[in-house]
């Protein structure tokens, strides 16, 4: 992982926070199947970590909480970046061991493993090659889709998974929305930029990173936001400086973005319904 991709001046994804419709259920999947730890918690609410300090993934339990809805935008998937190969190769083992089922992808510029919690919120977990490994024509990054090597991740440890390690991070988001060209314009705001191209998809970045956010149609042009008490999505998090948000804000006014001061930063909403919290400091 090269660290100059996760300081400033760049914007990346913090903590993504999600609705389940069973909080102990989701907390034993999320501890016992993904390596996180429970950081604090309450009744209908959990907040997980993998440093014991940071916040990565907030779970809630609305009281009238509905089943995720098909066919809407909302979350794809979050993205969890591993710091090697070699926890990649023990977190594939457990996860095997645990008759989980997966998916899983070479991109060229990362080795990944997909999963669904219990309910259908998609997690990807993920380590990146070095960056002096990818390829770069003209300011698109050169990304596919092929078989992961399993065995050669195997090959790399033998060690035992013991959870999450202290530095990963949430290296990514992935989202459906409802279609493409506006969701582009309001993430150029935010200070994102387009480098890489899929059908019916895209993927920006900042600061040279293969992608902080994939955008995508393929649950339909027009797809409707879904229902707030729905399993899903919540919100998520870009951390900025304060002067970049500030710059962000204004641009987002420009074309009549949906902006509110909070506590940490400013909140606002994609074209698509998906909130975004544009933090610059931390309550603690």
């Amino acid at each position: 992982m090269e660290k100059k991709f996760f300081q400033e001046p760049a914007v990346y994804v913090g903590e993504v926070n999600i609705n389940v419709t069973d909080i102990e259920r989701s907390i034993e999947y999320y501890e016992k199947i993904i390596g996180f730890k429970t950081l604090d918690r309450s009744e209908r609410s959990a907040v997980l970590t993998a440093d014991g300090k940071k916040p990565l993934l907030v779970l809630e339990q609305p009281e009238d909480v509905i089943p995720k809805q098909g066919r809407t935008t909302g979350l794809f998937h979050f993205a969890i970046l591993l710091p090697g190969r070699e926890y990649l190769s023990s977190f594939l083992r457990h996860i095997a061991e645990n008759n989980v089922q997966i998916g899983a992808s070479d991109h060229i510029v990362s080795e990944a493993i997909y999963l669904t919690d219990p309910d259908g919120n998609g997690i990807e977990v993920y380590r990146d090659r070095q960056s002096s490994e990818w390829s770069w024509t003209n300011g698109n990054v050169t990304m596919a889709t092929e078989p992961l090597d399993a065995q050669g991740v195997l090959a790399e440890s033998n060690k035992k998974w013991n959870g999450l390690p202290e530095e990963t991070v949430m290296g990514h988001i992935h989202l459906h929305v409802s279609e493409l060209k506006k969701t582009e314009e309001f993430y150029n705001q935010l200070g994102f930029k387009v480098v890489t191209n899929y059908p019916g998809a895209l993927f920006m970045s900042t600061h040279g990173y293969h992608h902080h956010i994939g955008l995508n149609v393929w649950n339909g042009e027009g797809a409707p936001a879904p229902a707030k008490n729905s399993a899903g999505l919540n919100w998520f998090v870009l951390e900025y400086s304060e002067q970049a948000a500030e710059d962000a804000v204004q641009k987002l006014e420009i074309i009549d973005a949906t902006v509110e001061q909070v506590s940490e930063g400013y909140k606002t909403v994609d074209p698509s319904g998906n909130t975004i919290l544009l933090r610059t400091k931390r309550n603690n």
